[in-house]
């Protein structure tokens, strides 16, 4: 929402916007491109502002009182993926990156290749590419890039976000269980993604993860193209000659070797589709590694944040299992001989179930210390229905690493700064603030170095 107020602010639009609990990066980045934000939601907020759009996010529900005023005064809204439709994607050629993991920094990667290329595309990423300054641009390019979330579209609209994008090409790098407030199981994930299947053309493409399980049954179809990627052997495209180093990856498709900056396997996949795609639209395989060459990553993802007496923060937006256990591996394969501490903020609407009671705890496995903050909002679910903490310390630390389990950011910096030494890792995974844990991580351990 933060980088679209953005862009249709620098396209001539007047932009104003209400939250309940705004951080950083957005937070500064609104500020930055000084765009107001009224804190919290009232009817009052949209009097003021007097808008010819509402545009409602998908955090909003009946009930909310704006959303309450705008329709007893019957004024014009809409949702996020319907006005990127109606007003940047149509008559584009769409590229929709969609997938349970992977996704921001697969379409950031895809839009450095793009427009190291000279494609110069429009672009729509759910987070801020190191390489760009801001996480949406819209101009008169005939490409048009953009995360797909599956998640749903607005109170009033049901579906996935990603049905809107009109796809030419669709990327599904994963697909796993997930959002557990709207999905009632993995049936239900698996029917959103048919839809999107269904919305791609005969002459556009899908490119389809060969190594996820979970999609190959969606990929019985003949209306579209259909490109298995990935590593195992029934994919038609494959990474081979797979290197994992310290500070870079190298691959090959065929007789052609690829090299990222990037750490990990995960990474590895992305960037296979990644230069799949860039093929597929006419961009050379030149062109495709010297974008690579350059690529400078995405806030947020693996993004050191700072380093005091010896000791490394990292930020992650890492909040699935599957997408902390990737984290991990690619941490270990960097840092093989440092201790590292995964800190996590149980707060998606998944994490905080049960759901994932036994792959939470085997997600950490790699780690040393596994420091859990309370779980958000757990009162305001079924206890059938809660993530059990004092169970996921235990199960934790069967596997191996040590785990504690603390009350908020204040208690963890509390525990963590005395323990941690040299060389020790501090790895940050939430999808939100987490009370602005790092910069205390980094004060506090400045301070020990100091007394």
């Amino acid at each position: 929402m933060a980088s679209v107020a953005a862009e249709f602010k620098q396209n001539g639009y007047r932009v104003t916007g209400s939250d309940e609990n705004v951080y950083p990066p957005m937070s500064t980045f609104l500020e930055q491109n000084e765009i107001p934000v009224y804190q919290g939601f009232k009817a009052e907020h949209v009097k003021e502002a007097k808008p010819d759009v509402v545009v409602v996010g998908n955090i909003v529900s009946r009930g909310n009182p704006e959303a309450e005023h705008v329709l007893n005064e019957k004024i014009p809204y809409c949702s996020l993926p319907e006005i990127l439709k109606g007003l940047v994607i149509q008559g584009k050629r769409s590229i929709v990156v969609a997938g349970t993991h992977g996704k921001t920094s697969t379409a950031s990667l895809l839009t450095w290749v793009f427009e190291s290329a000279g494609q110069n595309p429009s672009y729509l990423i759910g987070g801020i590419p190191n390489n760009f300054s801001r996480g949406a641009r819209f101009n008169d390019s005939p490409w048009f890039i953009i995360e797909g979330d599956e998640y749903d579209t607005a109170f009033f609209d049901k579906r996935s976000k990603f049905v809107h994008y009109q796809p030419e090409v669709a990327i599904i790098n994963h697909l796993e269980y997930d959002h557990a407030d709207i999905f009632p199981d993995l049936t239900s994930v698996q029917t959103a993604f048919e839809r999107l299947i269904r919305l791609i053309p005969g002459n556009g493409l899908l490119l389809a993860n060969g190594d996820a399980p979970h999609l190959l049954p969606l990929l019985n179809v003949d209306y579209c193209p259909i490109r298995k990627f990935g590593l195992g052997s029934n994919c038609d495209v494959r990474a081979e000659n797979l290197q994992l180093a310290a500070d870079e990856s190298s691959f090959a498709i065929g007789d052609t070797e690829f090299r990222i900056p990037l750490v990990g396997e995960l990474n590895v996949r992305n960037a296979l589709v990644v230069a799949q795609t860039a093929r597929h639209c006419g961009i050379s395989d030149e062109q495709i590694q010297t974008a690579f060459d350059s690529f400078q990553g995405v806030k947020r993802r693996l993004e050191v944040r700072g380093e005091e007496r010896g000791v490394m923060v990292i930020d992650d937006f890492g909040h699935h299992p599957t997408a902390i256990s990737e984290t991990l591996k690619a941490l270990r394969v960097r840092y093989p001989d440092r201790r590292i501490w995964a800190i996590f903020e149980p707060r998606s609407n998944t994490t905080r179930r049960r759901v994932f009671q036994k792959e939470l705890a085997e997600a950490f496995q790699l780690a040393d210390w596994a420091v859990i903050a309370q779980v958000a909002r757990l009162h305001l679910l079924p206890e059938e229905e809660r993530l059990s903490p004092d169970r996921l310390m235990v199960d934790i630390q069967n596997l191996g690493p040590q785990a504690a389990y603390l009350e908020n950011a204040d208690r963890i910096v509390d525990f963590i700064a005395p323990k941690a030494k040299s060389g020790d890792i501090l790895c940050v995974f939430s999808n939100g603030g987490f009370g602005g844990i790092h910069d205390k991580l980094l004060e506090a351990l400045r301070q020990t170095s100091e007394s």
